[in-house]
């Protein structure tokens, strides 16, 4: 199953979630699902159908395949322990996730688009594989190449004042780069997003 190509705004409202927050953003001005029924109170789901609606928000979310979802849920699932938080380890730890975090793209699907285009240094490196996972220690970097491009140019003041970043990140708005120095938990990601509910799913 490939990427799903349908508007992003759509998908968000599916879900009951906000894309960008701003005024202008249709999941701010039609907070309901799409569809001629989209005004009508939303239906209650069987626990099946809860469980589906949570893995299909977590792909949204993340913007992963369905194939790539199962590998990190297998990858998640062979040591002990938590596996949704270790399942949302490894999905944070994702390069064009991280470049999103740090503020270098406004979305991941934009963070996407930066680290295919080859903007993107993992320690000294160039790195063009989104899915690429970081490890703890790692060095994320704009090329110096890329830094002068209109996109960049543009994006260096809002960097300057950026204070949300997450406590397992670190970022110097005057290098441009980041560092990974924890491993994410729990509380680092969306409390919307529950794990638990894909574990259920995928235990039966």
């Amino acid at each position: 199953m490939g990427r799903q190509i349908g508007p992003i705004c759509k998908k968000y409202r599916r879900f009951g979630e906000r894309l960008t927050g701003a005024e202008n953003d249709a999941t701010v001005r039609k907070p309901y699902p799409p569809g001629m029924h989209g005004k009508t109170r939303r239906p209650s789901t069987s626990e099946y159908g809860r469980q589906l609606l949570m893995k299909q928000k977590i792909k949204m979310f993340y913007g992963v395949m369905e194939r790539q979802f199962r590998k990190h849920y297998a990858e998640a699932a062979k040591g002990g322990g938590k596996i949704g938080v270790r399942l949302l380890q490894r999905l944070e730890m994702r390069l064009d996730n991280v470049v999103f975090r740090l503020g270098l793209a406004t979305t991941r699907a934009q963070a996407r688009q930066i680290v295919n285009h080859g903007a993107i240094f993992v320690n000294g490196k160039k790195v063009d594989i989104p899915s690429y996972a970081v490890a703890i220690g790692d060095i994320i970097s704009v090329n110096p190449r890329k830094k002068n491009n209109g996109y960049f140019t543009a994006l260096s003041e809002t960097l300057k004042d950026k204070k949300d970043v997450p406590s397992w990140l670190l970022f110097d708005a005057t290098k441009w780069e980041g560092k990974v120095t924890a491993l994410p938990q729990r509380d680092d990601v969306d409390h919307t997003i529950d794990p638990q509910v894909v574990v259920e799913f995928y235990s039966k």
